[in-house]
């Protein structure tokens, strides 16, 4: 029996150093797929590897690996039966990846050029066979392409580089042909599922990278007119009625809250791969888009549960954890990369700022199985949305309170760290680093605990048998 391939029905964020507000590359995430799949967070060393070699669980993939892996931090799921999915994670070199957001191609590239399913690379490889053996973004870019042009590729993907220089959008559009294109830094993008980027200039290089062979591949084939600008959205994505109620709304939701001045409707498909914001976006403001589920308007099912217009919102239930990478400049070397990470359902989660060098990851972070157990970082998050599920907007207002509570905490406890670590030698950041990790996590889980209490407590009054008793008697 073949084991079933899961694939994550996400939405991806990137934002230039130009638009954001402090200056920063930032790239992020909301890893969709089942409502009770535990995330673990990880550090994995620098480590010297002969004659190393990645051999997928999830299909007949296999490539050699060089002999040295940088370290990186990662968010693989609770068993690696149907493969590793780390997901997203910033290496020693300040390179960050996330993958992948799910796509689909149209029949008639699939028809000349299908996917590898057998032998290709899927998602739950990409971060372990890229992430650790690459210094810039765009060495990453390439070194993803290369691989897919000798392998193949068995999926439609889209994937998120980043350095402190510059972010990349990389999608693979069929079995072997893939383009990337940089982010402008004054821009964003949002991506929801679907193939995003549209008019690919092949004679510039430092704006788009694509397989070898792309531009002849579509003429050969007859994808696309010679004499019209090639648009790759147009030439190997798709088009229909399920991506306006699935796709569409998630990409105007995100483009409305970081650029409200211009006015656009959730079922269109003119919607532009990148935009300048408004305003400069701090991580405030990405956590907002990986957290919306419409709020503000007609389409939150929250507010309006029996809304007559159901659009599939970025935050869902099916959310395993949202990430956010961000790789500042300014600050000492060692604290660079910030791994915010949020377990399970965005919407009703906080992001926990870890240092991406760190060694020892939080005791409650490392755990979680399958079936509920209270020891999980992930099944706290994911109890606490059960919980306040029974009636959100009843319980809003205390969830909304632990949230704004806890990010306040962890800010603070950020900064602190982030000048004591940088006035520490070099042999003692290492362990300031870890114990700055176990402080947030620790201030985030607690905040939790006391939010899972209360709510039980208050829940008791729930009872369908409950009724007023005569106060006589």
């Amino acid at each position: 029996m073949t084991k079933p391939i899961f694939r994550s029905s996400c939405t991806s964020i990137l934002i230039g150093k130009k638009a954001s507000l402090d200056g920063t590359v930032i790239i992020g995430r909301n890893e969709d797929s089942r409502t009770a799949w535990p995330k673990h967070l990880q550090f994995n060393p620098h480590r010297q590897q002969p004659n190393a070699e990645f051999i997928s669980k999830a299909n007949k993939f296999r490539l050699a690996l060089p002999e040295v892996a940088y370290q990186y931090s990662a968010t693989p799921e609770w068993t690696d039966h149907y493969g590793i999915f780390a997901e997203d994670g910033i290496n020693e070199y300040h390179v960050a990846i996330s993958a992948t957001e799910s796509a689909y191609a149209n029949e008639r590239v699939l028809a000349v050029d299908p996917f590898e399913l057998e032998t290709g690379l899927l998602e739950e490889a990409i971060i372990t066979v890229v992430l650790p053996y690459v210094k810039t973004a765009r060495e990453g870019v390439r070194r993803l392409g290369k691989i897919i042009d000798e392998h193949g590729s068995a999926e439609a993907n889209g994937i998120l580089f980043a350095d402190q220089d510059e972010a990349w959008y990389f999608e693979v559009g069929s079995g072997h042909q893939w383009v990337a294109q940089r982010i402008p830094d004054d821009q964003y993008a949002v991506v929801a599922n679907q193939l995003a980027i549209q008019v690919v200039d092949f004679k510039d290089a430092d704006q788009f990278i694509t397989s070898p062979n792309l531009e002849s591949f579509v003429q050969d084939h007859h994808l696309w007119p010679a004499d019209r600008p090639f648009n790759f959205r147009r030439i190997f994505g798709t088009a229909d009625d399920s991506d306006l109620v699935y796709n569409t709304p998630r990409v105007w939701s995100g483009q409305r809250l970081l650029t409200p001045s211009v006015t656009q409707q959730p079922h269109s498909f003119e919607l532009p791969f990148t935009r300048r914001p408004d305003d400069p976006i701090s991580i405030a403001q990405a956590e907002r888009v990986l957290s919306d589920h419409f709020q503000g308007t007609d389409f939150d099912l929250v507010a309006n549960p029996q809304a007559t217009i159901r659009y599939r919102p970025i935050s869902v239930a099916t959310t395993q954890e949202s990430h956010l990478l961000q790789l500042r400049s300014g600050v000492d070397e060692s604290l660079v990369g910030i791994h915010w990470l949020a377990m399970g359902v965005s919407a009703q989660s906080v992001y926990v700022p870890f240092y991406s060098t760190g060694v020892k990851v939080p005791m409650m972070y490392t755990r979680g199985k399958e079936t509920y157990t209270n020891n999980s970082a992930y099944w706290l998050f994911k109890q606490a949305s059960v919980l306040l599920d029974r009636n959100w907007q009843h319980y809003q207002r205390q969830l909304m309170s632990t949230q704004d509570q806890v990010n306040q905490r962890m800010w603070q406890q950020l900064v602190k760290s982030d000048q004591v670590i940088a006035e520490l030698p070099n042999e003692g950041k290492q362990k300031a680093i870890d114990e700055a990790n176990l402080k947030v996590a620790s201030i985030a889980i607690k905040g939790y605990q006391k939010l899972v209490t209360d709510l039980i407590t208050a829940q008791t009054a729930a009872s369908p048998l409950n009724f007023r008793v005569d106060p006589n008697l």
